[in-house]
């Protein structure tokens, strides 16, 4: 089946975005001034041809009744909201509670893996890991549960307090590393608690 063109991947768009950020489905009216259309009839002609290729549906003739169907997934890239729990320190470990600060958008492509409901992503403060290329204000993304392998960069707390460093086994010991020289390893007085592996990492534009 061809897919949409690129004016109808454009509308098609449109009609996702306002139905995740306002709930409900633009009218033909409202998706002509969007896209400064002064006749309704060009929009009708993208919709008519949108549901001949199978991927938008709803009464043709009844207002906000759109609704994009498959086989959408495979003609556009799949957005995910990973949860933002806070910062965690590169650097020395602190004591911290874990801060709800919404959610970090990214498309499955970009992160070549697929999100499970124990996927998180943490804000980078700190300078202890720039030999990872993870800078400060840098947002990884975790998985809770996966079982670290030596190398691996891991979200942990150690004797209490939480750290963003490599896992490394010494003689089947486990520790920390940083990856700046001007950090010390961290070895664990008690425990070590791995809160989640590294999975991806997203780095923020500045402005």
């Amino acid at each position: 089946m061809v897919g949409p063109t690129k004016k109808q991947q454009q509308v098609l768009d449109f009609i996702l975005k306002c139905q995740q950020t306002e709930g409900v489905t633009p009218t033909v009216r409202e998706i002509a001034a969007h896209f400064g259309w002064r006749s309704p009839r060009s929009v009708s002609d993208h919709l008519d041809a949108l549901r001949r290729k199978g991927v938008l549906g709803g009464e043709p003739k009844l207002a906000r009744s759109l609704q994009v169907v498959s086989p959408v997934a495979s003609l556009r890239k799949r957005v995910v909201d990973i949860p933002v729990f806070g910062s965690i320190p590169a650097g020395l470990p602190m004591e911290r509670q874990q801060e709800a600060r919404g959610c970090v958008t990214v498309d499955v492509g970009t992160l070549g893996f697929k999100p499970t409901p124990r996927t998180f992503a943490l804000e980078v403060r700190g300078d202890s890991m720039v030999g990872r290329h993870i800078l400060d204000g840098d947002v990884v993304v975790v998985e809770h549960g996966q079982t670290p392998r030596n190398g691996d960069v891991v979200a942990a707390l150690i004797d209490g307090e939480s750290t963003l460093k490599t896992y490394v086994t010494d003689k089947k010991k486990p520790h920390l590393k940083a990856e700046n020289p001007r950090y010390p390893r961290l070895i664990p007085a008690g425990e070590l608690m791995i809160q989640g592996v590294m999975v991806a990492l997203i780095r923020r534009m500045k402005a």
